[in-house]
């Protein structure tokens, strides 16, 4: 099946802010969403107390990046998306929340230049999962690796894939019983039919190593639950 292009992307999602401005809503289908917003909160707060910037990739409506205010003093705050719908309704939610000077870039973080050393802090929330080639894989991790300051961290949470074909099938059919749960059947087959259009997740292995690979200095399994994974990754 051919995937879903990045314009197909970002007109489901120009189409569904409002649910994704809430996680109630949002982030039903994800495993865990609340918990690993939370973990990310203190896991960030922890490694950069006087972090001050941060780069908030696939923002959509600006949860993660709210959630971050409520912990730490940001002043800047930098909103990728592709949808120009979630970027409004990110800053537009953030103008409300306090005093941060934000910048909304509508494009895929594939194209965009992020620059050298001007984020403390970066967050990928569902997005990555977007990414096809190992080549795109390594140039985003690159890119937000030079992006960060020295002592940096980039947050990834994310649906994952595995490298043992037995182990998927359990945790896909575990994933599926909980999608059944929250709704039904047809509501397990909609998720299912949109990610095998749209997404090409890549293991925790994979992303850990790649990490590492491309210049950060430690990295964490956070958290994992079937199909869905929180990785940390830090920046000397």
């Amino acid at each position: 099946m051919a995937k879903s292009t990045p314009e197909e992307i970002r007109a489901r999602f120009d189409g569904d802010v409002e649910r994704f401005s809430s996680l109630e809503t949002g982030q039903t289908a994800a495993m865990d969403s609340r918990l690993m917003l939370d973990l990310i909160s203190r896991a960030a707060r922890a490694v950069n107390p006087e972090a001050r910037s941060l780069l908030d990739i696939g923002c959509g409506a600006g949860n993660y990046t709210l959630a971050l205010m409520n912990v730490l003093r940001i002043e800047d705050a930098t909103l990728v998306d592709l949808s120009r719908n979630m970027l409004d309704r990110a800053v537009e939610r953030l103008a409300g929340a306090g005093p941060v000077r934000t910048e909304a870039l509508q494009g895929d973080i594939r194209e965009l230049v992020l620059g050298r050393e001007r984020f403390d802090i970066a967050v990928a929330a569902a997005v990555l999962h977007h990414l096809r080639s190992e080549a795109e894989w390594r140039r985003v991790f690159q890119a937000i690796h030079d992006a960060l300051r020295p002592g940096g961290s980039f947050w990834i949470a994310d649906m994952v894939d595995h490298e043992s074909a037995a182990i998927q099938d359990v945790l896909w059919n575990r994933y599926g019983d909980y999608l059944s749960g929250i709704k039904d059947a047809s509501y397990r087959d909609h998720v299912f039919q949109y990610i095998e259009k749209e997404d090409t997740p890549r293991s925790a292995t994979f992303q850990m190593q790649l990490l590492l690979e491309t210049g950060f200095d430690t990295v964490d399994l956070l958290h994992k639950n079937g199909p869905f994974a929180l990785i940390g990754a830090v920046k000397r």
